[in-house]
């Protein structure tokens, strides 16, 4: 045990306190290093790679045991398929960045961390809210590291040409802002909207949105039962007392994409929705704070400010969604002692919040969020604070549920409560019961 003293007490100061001595034990044990290394590390994620490396390479001058880890950045259009390819041929990394929606779906690849070496409410204190998906019943799937919060972007000089000095805090203000900055040309096409909601297909983040709107009125979309298995929970079901919440926030989502409407602000025959708020030609996006810099470099002349997401009136609770980030050992590893320990040493105070400022993405760290910040980085970590989040069983099938039920209600193939009631059937499925 004296061998390891030094190192230990090392990441337990880096760590911030958090008592995570077992973990250390653990990893270490199992990995054979010594005191000085934790061998060869690999990892693979879909973040920037230049700024991983420069970060990485100033950890290692104070850091020794971090001079073998490499960081790859992979396409994220298929660093799924990529993944599992690699692990099954043995040639896979180390260590991954594992998002929070695929947390369940992906948790056969992980090596998880037991709770006999960090515990749940160790986890808790530590991480926020959004980050609860990778909390398995065995342990803990992946150690937090970056938060990303969905966000309101507006065009300062389309809603002050509208009257409007700010943007809104409520969703019902919304109606009046639609019909007063939204423009059609002579033969009814939209040509300025106020806000692309209402499409799935044109509308970025589509998915997300309408997850939050369920979230922020009260529903779910999956949930435990009493058996501890998790089912859907889009549907009210039998015998159990519920608000429609889900098709309370589908038929407000689709009403913007509804002709009829006063407040009819979006056709899926426009450009998809970040682009054209770039263009100038949205007053009101919904988008993830990472998304800034591509709004900045596609239109620099762009008048545009950050906002938090609207709130369902009168709101006692603030509900924002994130996408959370969080380091997972590969259970086909070859290291996967040293892979834990890197994880641990990469999210601690000193290392993980010179990640997060070098990549421009909050911690997942509840410390780090709050300590005092400046301009945009304090609003994003007051959004990443409020941000929840819920199990999804398998974004890529999910995603085409949405779809389903957005777009059934949209072209009036189904009523609202049918189209929810439907998505929730294919849940189902989905979650094999």
């Amino acid at each position: 045990m004296k061998k390891l003293s030094m190192f230990q007490l090392s990441l337990l100061v880096t760590f911030g306190g958090l008592a995570i001595a077992g973990v250390l034990i653990f990893s270490l044990a199992i990995g054979g290093g010594d005191s000085n290394t934790v061998g060869a590390i690999k990892i693979w994620g879909t973040l920037d790679q230049g700024a991983f490396a420069v970060v990485m390479r100033q950890a290692a001058e104070t850091h020794p045991e971090l001079s073998q880890v490499t960081y790859e950045q992979r396409d994220a259009s298929t660093f799924d398929a990529d993944l599992t390819n690699a692990l099954a041929s043995g040639t896979g990394p180390d260590l991954f960045l594992l998002r929070q929606d695929y947390a369940l779906k992906n948790a056969g690849k992980v090596s998880t961390i037991p709770f006999s070496a960090i515990s749940k409410a160790q986890f808790e204190n530590t991480f926020i809210e959004a980050a609860n998906p990778f909390l398995a019943q065995n342990g803990v799937i992946a150690v937090p590291i970056f938060a990303d919060p969905l966000i309101l972007y507006w065009n300062k000089d389309m809603l002050a040409s509208a009257g409007y000095a700010q943007a809104p805090k409520y969703w019902d203000e919304l109606y009046q802002i639609a019909q007063k900055i939204t423009k059609k040309n002579d033969s009814g096409t939209l040509v300025k909207s106020a806000i692309a909601l209402g499409e799935y297909k044109n509308v970025t983040n589509a998915k997300d949105i309408l997850a939050t709107l369920i979230l922020q009125a009260g529903g779910d979309i999956t949930a435990y039962d009493n058996a501890g298995r998790l089912i859907p929970a889009l549907a009210p079901r039998a015998g159990v007392t519920s608000v429609q919440s889900a098709a309370s926030a589908l038929r407000f989502f689709t009403e913007f994409a509804d002709p009829s409407k006063n407040h009819y602000s979006w056709s899926r025959s426009l450009p998809e929705s970040q682009k054209a708020f770039a263009a100038g030609d949205v007053a009101i996006y919904i988008g993830y704070a990472s998304e800034a810099p591509f709004i900045t470099r596609t239109n620099p002349n762009l008048n545009f400010g950050f906002a938090p997401l609207p709130q369902i009136r009168p709101g006692s609770n603030t509900i924002n969604t994130a996408h959370v980030w969080g380091l997972a050992a590969s259970r086909a590893g070859k290291n996967p002692g040293g892979a834990t320990t890197v994880a641990f040493l990469l999210v601690s105070a000193d290392i993980g919040g010179t990640l997060s400022s070098a990549l421009g993405i909050p911690s997942a760290r509840r410390d780090i969020l709050n300590k005092p910040a400046q301009g945009n980085e304090d609003f994003f970590n007051k959004q990443v604070i409020a941000a929840y989040s819920w199990l999804d069983p398998d974004p890529e099938k999910t995603a085409v549920l949405f779809r389903a039920m957005i777009e059934n209600t949209t072209s009036g193939a189904l009523l609202v409560a049918d189209a929810v009631q439907r998505a929730d059937q294919e849940l189902g499925q989905i979650l094999g019961l």
